[in-house]
């Protein structure tokens, strides 16, 4: 008889429970969706493109994609203060995932 799989998503080994692990929780997926559609924005801009996210949510939503290296976080010098984010190239190699979970999507609205 064949062992079962156990799956767990603390398994730093598991390429599938890493990928989840960088792109877990309610708001990852529509900010780097954003980000994909827009280019590089401003925090105030990719607040008012996702519609219901917090203050809160978005800043710890993109504190960890930072830290997952899929967003670039750069801050400019400036009076005021201006912060741009943008996909990295890491970002950049979920959107092919991405377009084919909205291809999935499609299918099942209709």
């Amino acid at each position: 008889m064949k062992d079962k799989i156990i799956f767990s998503i603390e398994n730093d080994l598991c390429p599938v429970a890493s990928a989840l692990k960088a792109i877990e929780g309610k708001w990852k997926l529509p900010i780097i969706w954003v980000l994909c559609q827009n280019g590089t924005l401003r925090y105030n801009e990719l607040k008012k493109s996702i519609v219901g996210i917090t203050n809160m949510m978005l800043t710890s939503s993109l504190k960890e994609l930072e830290a997952s290296g899929l967003i670039r976080r750069v801050q400019f010098n400036e009076i005021p203060p201006r912060v741009e984010y943008s996909l990295t190239k890491a970002g950049e190699k979920l959107l092919p995932v991405l377009d084919e979970l909205a291809k999935w999507g499609e299918q099942l609205i209709k």
